[in-house]
């Protein structure tokens, strides 16, 4: 994170709110599994294969889902140069806007299915040398980073990027406390205040080239 200027940095923490955001309306809506967080459906892959084997098909489809859409935003962005964020940012936009309207219809298979590609897209805004530099929907990886920065900040070998990676944690985590109070509160309206919320990042990231 320490590496990005401070608009990027922004972007980056607004869209890992927005995983956060739409990752929580999808797991209360979907039987406690992810549409963004494909470590936790992984485990529940695992469990449901023992202890609910005809369940298992539920999470192994969302990872599926998942990585189809990691693979069409790669090719998005391989396309679209230096125009990637905008580009990856409007898709994502319009697959949010098709899991609003299906949702809308009652079809929640399908939002599902919208949902997990629109987040697995996602996480090719940022990128360096074709591979992930920035994970959006995922926190691990930023808070073993925030880790070990602080470690090195507190032996005085460095460490000065670890609050980078503890504000892109506290925007998922925020981002899910959204969609959780949205879904429970205005379930209508949830997935549509994540269409405004990307679309109007999309348009915003214009400005970031590369």
């Amino acid at each position: 994170m320490h590496q990005y200027d401070h608009p990027r940095r922004a972007l980056a923490i607004a869209l890992a709110g927005l995983a956060g955001y739409v990752d929580a309306a999808g797991f209360l809506s979907a039987d406690r599994y992810f549409v963004s967080f494909m470590s936790g459906n992984t485990t529940r892959l695992g469990v449901d294969l023992i202890q609910f084997p005809a369940l298992a098909w539920i999470p192994a489809l969302l990872i599926a889902g998942f990585v189809l859409g990691v693979i069409g935003g790669a090719l998005l962005a391989a396309r679209a140069g230096q125009h990637r964020k905008p580009v990856v940012l409007g898709t994502v936009t319009l697959l949010l806007a098709g899991a609003a309207t299906t949702q809308a219809l009652g079809h929640t298979p399908a939002m599902l299915a919208l949902l997990v590609a629109a987040m697995g897209a996602l996480n090719n805004t940022f990128q360096r040398g074709g591979e992930v530099s920035v994970g959006l929907t995922y926190m691990t990886g930023a808070l073993v980073r925030m880790g070990q920065g602080l470690a090195a900040w507190l032996t005085g070998t460095g460490g000065e990027g670890w609050s980078g990676w503890l504000l892109l944690w506290l925007g998922l985590a925020l981002g899910a406390v959204l969609g959780a109070v949205g879904w429970l509160h205005a379930p209508a309206l949830v997935l549509w205040i994540a269409v405004a919320w990307t679309g109007t990042l999309a348009f915003l990231s214009r400005r970031l080239k590369g």
